[in-house]
């Protein structure tokens, strides 16, 4: 019998979508006719190196909206583009477009009952604690179950499975809590086979793909589709998993199972999520509301319904909405589905993020997505819907996360100018364009781009224009001037900056911020400063202190390499600089919570996306403030490779010497080892450069500053013809520190020549400081 509370949610559900499909149309997506903000935020993640390419879908009953493709199916063991008919491995998303349809058609039907118990079905899953686990709780994940089976000691076939599903112990019980299980869906894929008299497989492919021409979906997918299948891992060097399940439970029960096995293409989930946006065609119009109901309790951070997630549907308000209005799941591979219900639209984003070496990430770019989508739709009435609290995310909340919770209120009531590129997002992916785009009482009237360009992925002088989503102005900041002028900031009261700054005094998005704040105090306007982490911790120092008459858009006067502070505690600095030079700096910083200064990017738990088209990984980012140091001189520092500032050379440059000598220096840290590499960009562009990968061991251990000491150095000694020493000047920043790398000094008594500017730079650095 249905709980009162299910009961209400049901009703509920059913009267606001009465309401708004049938009184009043759902809200029409204003699909822009240039996505380079999509295009942008895919890129970086494969940049970043957390997949290698993608398909996305986004559609509605009626057809397809957008369809697109980047990147590479495969990287390894040879480059093969991804394109819209790939087939991937779907994952877990075999759970809801398989499982969870099969036993809601039989439920339809009448040949099962979502509140019986399993055993009914299946009399020997009926011991140890598991007779009254229900379908629906093994649908919702509240069953107690534990998430896997063991894989040790080793065993084969589904026989083996079942029979160890039939010992298992619930570690909970039954409804109290939620544990994500693919027992559950083991069981769900047993009891279809039980009731319908057909394997799973059988049952999928007669009930769901064949009557929506899904040809392209299957378990065991056939040899013929094999080159355009997208590989995932390697169980051995050089052997990737391609066409066999990624799932090790699924592998051993012979690729089929009720959680994982399913293979399909983009296209045919399109095919799916729209029939399941058509009531009657796939599943009854009560069980696709009852789909929308949360089924877990309501103290746990996700909900979960029948098989899916339960969200907010896809709305530029829908972080105020309750997790009510779209179902959606994701697949361990990077595959995801999702269908809003209440818009009647449905977005499908798919990725092998898995393949080459199991170490991509694809949440950060679902996300992005996800937001980027909702934010081209106008806002709905938030439905009247019992109390409940929004899940806090894990780890440090941006000054743009603070700032929404805040309401915006600093902001309220101003006409404001952003500074802002592709990697100032927040938690949940959303640009901070978007986000003051459609705060409450905010008007934003422009956006200003820093170097490397709105999308943080262009070199040279950037071009003024028009941001394609909002078609706000789009003023350059990195072209014939790097300050904003009287005329762009006239028709603003606030100036609000959003970058995430990479922790080096070269890093030219500082100095961004220095020249606006100067520009604002000339025109009487205001900076709001939302603060971002320092990615190299904000707790460390060093390198020389720039000496005067050496400071330039590449170096902010009397900051030493690695400054230890961020962009916020910088902003307080400057103000205090303007100060002295007469100018009142009406200065906000939006700080962050939850940050600690001896946090390393990975450990703040916010997404990275590169600030610019070289800082692909929190990796560069600690080496950047080294390596850098010889980047002004004839040397190719990677840029135009798959691993800028990683790698290091030049056609002049003997590789194994120079790592030689670099390992007999024997700094903390870090490791040499030589390469050969063309670089497709920069000095020495498509010519072999011999030189040295620099391998970061000890992060904790390693002093960026001092192997750019340590770099220059060794170049000198062993090259003295060849290297232009001269050039690196303007990024060491001292005539003192380049003498002494000149004439040989040991490295240890340059290092300790920086000690005392260090140690004044650090005692007034204090006084700006915001956290612990």
């Amino acid at each position: 019998m249905m709980s009162w509370t299910r009961l209400f949610h049901a009703l509920l559900i059913t009267a606001l979508l009465a309401c708004l499909l049938g009184g009043a149309p759902a809200v029409q997506a204003q699909a822009p006719s240039n996505w380079a903000p999509l295009d942008a935020a895919v890129e970086a993640q494969i940049q970043a190196g957390q997949l290698p390419g993608a398909v996305l879908i986004w559609g509605d009953a009626n057809g397809i909206r957008l369809e697109r493709s980047w990147g590479h199916r495969a990287v390894a063991p040879h480059p093969e583009p991804m394109t819209v008919d790939t087939v991937f491995d779907l994952a877990s998303l075999t759970k809801v477009i398989a499982t969870t349809t099969a036993i809601l058609q039989l439920a339809d039907k009448g040949r099962v009952q979502l509140d019986a118990p399993a055993a009914r079905y299946w009399p020997a899953f009926g011991t140890l604690g598991k007779e009254q686990i229900t379908l629906r709780q093994l649908l919702a994940h509240t069953s107690g179950l534990r998430p896997d089976l063991d894989l040790r000691p080793d065993w084969t076939g589904t026989a083996q499975a079942l029979k160890r599903v039939i010992a298992e112990r619930p570690v909970a019980p039954p409804g109290t809590r939620t544990i994500y299980s693919d027992l559950n869906f083991i069981v769900l894929g047993q009891i279809v086979q039980r009731v319908s008299h057909m394997p799973l497989p059988v049952y999928a492919r007669q009930k769901i793909f064949q009557p929506l021409h899904m040809h392209d979906t299957a378990f065991l997918p056939p040899r013929t589709w094999q080159a355009r299948l997208a590989p995932t891992e390697s169980l051995k060097p050089g052997a990737w998993l391609r066409g066999v399940v990624h799932d090790p439970t699924a592998r051993r029960m012979d690729g089929v199972a009720g959680h994982a096995g399913l293979f399909g293409t983009a296209e045919d989930l399109a095919r799916f999520a729209q029939a399941m946006l058509e009531p009657g065609r796939l599943l009854k119009a009560s069980t696709l509301n009852e789909l929308q109901q949360r089924q877990n309790p309501s103290t746990d951070p996700d909900a979960r319904g029948l098989g899916w997630q339960v969200m907010a549907p896809l709305v530029a308000n829908r972080d105020d909405w309750p997790p009510e209005g779209m179902i959606g799941h994701t697949g361990y591979t990077g595959t995801g589905l999702w269908i809003d219900l209440t818009q009647k639209q449905f977005v499908i984003l798919l990725s092998n993020r898995v393949h080459p070496d199991g170490r991509g990430d694809a949440r950060p770019l679902r996300r992005q997505v996800l937001a980027l989508l909702s934010s081209v739709q106008s806002p709905l009435p938030v439905p009247p819907h019992p109390a409940w609290t929004p899940s806090t995310p894990e780890g440090v909340l941006t000054g743009s996360d603070v700032l929404r919770a805040q309401g915006f209120a600093p902001l309220v009531g101003h006409r404001v100018g952003l500074i802002t590129n592709l990697a100032a997002i927040d938690r949940q992916g959303w640009r901070t364009l978007d986000r003051l785009r459609w705060a409450p009482g905010v008007t934003l009237v422009k956006v200003f781009s820093p170097e490397h360009g709105l999308y943080g992925d262009a070199e040279g002088a950037i071009a003024s224009g028009r941001e394609p989503i909002s078609d706000l102005p789009l003023i350059s900041l990195y072209g014939e001037r790097k300050r904003p002028t009287a005329d762009s900031l006239r028709d603003i009261d606030t100036l609000v900056f959003d970058l995430q700054d990479a922790g080096a005094r070269f890093f030219t998005y500082i100095s961004t911020l220095a020249e606006a704040m100067r520009a604002a105090a000339e025109q009487g306007i205001r900076v709001v400063v939302l603060d971002r982490p320092n990615p190299i911790r904000a707790d460390r120092i060093g390198g020389p202190v720039l000496e005067a008459g050496l400071a330039s858009f590449t170096g902010y006067p009397g900051l030493p390499v690695q400054h230890g502070m961020t962009v916020g505690e910088l902003a307080r600095w400057f103000q205090d600089d303007l100060k002295q030079k007469g100018l009142n700096v009406n200065l906000d910083v939006v700080p962050m919570q939850g940050y600690r200064r001896s946090q390393w990017f990975d450990q703040t738990h916010v997404d990275w996306v590169p600030p610019s088209p070289n800082l692909r990984r929190p990796l560069t980012a600690i080496l950047y403030p080294g390596v850098s140091w010889v980047e002004g001189a004839n040397v190719s520092v990677g840029r135009g490779t798959d691993h800028p500032f990683e790698w290091l050379g030049a056609p002049w440059i003997d590789g194994p010497r120079l790592a030689e000598a670099l390992s007999q220096a024997a700094i903390p840290g870090v490791r040499f080892r030589p390469i050969q590499f063309t670089p497709h960009a920069g000095p020495y562009q498509d010519e072999l450069c011999s030189g040295v990968q620099i391998q970061v061991i000890d992060r904790n251990a390693f002093d960026a500053p001092q192997l750019g000491a340590l770099l220059i150095k060794e170049l000198e000694h062993l090259w003295p013809d060849s290297f232009l020493i001269d050039k690196t000047l303007g990024m060491i920043g001292s005539d003192d520190t380049l003498r002494r790398l000149k004439q040989g000094d040991s490295l240890d008594s340059i290092v300790a020549s920086w000690q005392a500017d260090l140690t004044a730079f650090d005692q007034r650095r204090q006084r700006y400081l915001l956290y612990p």
